[in-house]
């Protein structure tokens, strides 16, 4: 059975900064990893840390108990603007033939054009 998300294009991409906004993990910020859109999904580095015991391999020879990032719902961060430094809204402009993000609060371009 495949899992289809209702939303088919979300506002994240990988490298931007996000805040949790609900949750355990409420107000802690870090850079996107990975986003996984058909869940729904982003992994964020530093946020939602599970412990997972890995076997030995080649890449570890010990094998052990290692920390990494889980999945958290897309819905619970939201972007931080790299100009005022503020969690906001992102709005959608057309900047020559390109359309690119701008933060709803201080007006400026997240993406570079």
């Amino acid at each position: 059975m495949k899992i289809r998300s209702k939303v088919s294009h979300y506002k994240l991409k990988k490298g931007d900064t996000v805040e949790v906004i609900t949750g355990v993990e409420k107000g802690k910020r870090g850079t996107i990893i990975k986003v996984l859109p058909q869940k729904g999904k982003v992994v964020i580095e530093g946020v939602k840390l599970v412990k997972r015991h890995m076997r030995p391999s080649q890449k570890m020879p010990q094998g052990g108990i290692v920390e990494k990032p889980a999945p958290i719902d897309i819905s619970d961060v939201m972007l931080v603007c790299p100009h005022c430094n503020q969690k906001t809204r992102t709005r959608m402009v057309t900047v020559g033939d390109n359309k690119t993000r701008s933060c709803k609060k201080c007006g400026e371009l997240i993406d570079e054009v």
